[in-house]
């Protein structure tokens, strides 16, 4: 089976676009047909400046949500990314192959760094080398597959470079990744600024629609969205971006498509007020789920314990591997105490 690892961030509350465009493809799809691990990245969420508290807090938020959504720890591997020392052992190695150059290219770098000294922050060295730490991530469990949005498939092409470099320089030790990406609503958009994503790390906004709004916010903000000058309900992302986001969520939650759905409706109104509905249908069970898994936290626990101590098995021997190619002296076994074993 093709070996598939996904993660999720925890900067913030999940959203409607991190489950239609990413979890729920995982639990209906990706968990079945593949060698799935599902990781709550959570050393990634110390790139920026951060509340300790909250981000234990959302770390598990996340990993109860990944559950809810249907994610099944007989079917995959669901462990938070520190529990796991390989990542961080193998990332140093990686920082050893990659160039200064490659990193300071990367789209997100500039953008958050931009927006780190907009806010008279300063910039973190972590910021500026965590796309190495997100190919330590895919590379120490030889995954050949990683579902991806648009906006991360050039962190997924650095790990496919570092990949190809590392095995020419030191010996093939490295599966060679490549970037898949999911269908319809892929990249689900601000209500607000359909523009933008809808990104979790925003953590207000009427714009974004989190898995745990109650259905009431939910219709709120859906109705509430942005839509185009013109009163014709047509499907056009370059020219009609508002509509175009509406119509895509609307096809993500039922099963169509959005250019044949905009041909059934003739006002706005009507197109919100079902997509309004289509959203808190789809996020309903989801709900319903992890208020089940709050009241039972040592479920939660023994799968993030049961997944870092499988996640650790498969990734081990290829960071060791790495230590050895790239010329670092295996550590010496510790000698037994005295009398052991009588």
């Amino acid at each position: 089976m093709t070996r598939v690892f996904s993660g999720i961030k925890p900067t913030g509350h999940l959203t409607l676009g991190n489950y239609l465009g990413a979890m729920r493809r995982w639990a209906a799809v990706d968990q079945h047909e593949a060698d799935a691990l599902f990781c709550v990245v959570d050393l990634h969420a110390l790139t920026v400046d951060h509340d300790p508290a909250r981000v234990r807090r959302l770390s598990r938020q996340s990993a109860t949500l990944l559950l809810a959504a249907g994610l099944d720890p007989e079917l995959c591997t669901v462990f938070v990314q520190s529990h796991v020392d390989e990542h961080a052992r193998l990332s140093y190695v990686l920082e050893c192959v990659a160039t200064d150059g490659e990193m300071r290219r990367m789209i997100q770098y500039k953008e958050k760094a931009a927006r780190e000294q907009r806010r008279g922050g300063s910039v973190r060295l972590s910021l500026l080398t965590y796309p190495v730490l997100m190919a330590a991530d895919i590379l120490a469990y030889g995954a050949g597959e990683v579902p991806v949005g648009d906006d991360q498939r050039q962190h997924v092409e650095l790990a496919r470079d570092l990949a190809v470099r590392f095995n020419q320089r030191y010996g093939h030790t490295f599966v060679v990744p490549r970037a898949t990406r999911p269908g319809v609503a892929a990249r689900v958009m601000n209500l607000q600024e359909p523009a933008s994503k809808m990104g979790k790390s925003d953590d207000v906004g009427p714009g974004i629609v989190y898995l745990l709004d109650e259905p009431d916010v939910v219709c709120k903000k859906v109705m509430r969205a942005v839509t185009d000058s013109g009163r014709e309900v047509v499907y056009d992302r370059e020219a009609r971006p508002g509509l175009a986001n509406l119509l895509e969520i609307l096809a993500a939650c039922t099963g169509g498509e959005p250019e044949l759905l905009s041909g059934a409706y003739t006002s706005y109104g009507d197109l919100k007020k079902d997509t309004a509905e289509a959203v808190v249908e789809v996020l309903r069970p989801l709900q319903e789920r992890h208020k089940e898994l709050c009241t039972d936290p040592a479920y939660v626990e023994g799968v993030l314990r049961d997944g870092a101590e499988r996640a650790r098995g498969m990734a081990r021997p290829t960071v060791d591997a790495a230590y050895r190619a790239i010329g670092l002296l295996p550590a010496v076994a510790e000698r037994e105490p005295a009398g052991a074993g009588v």
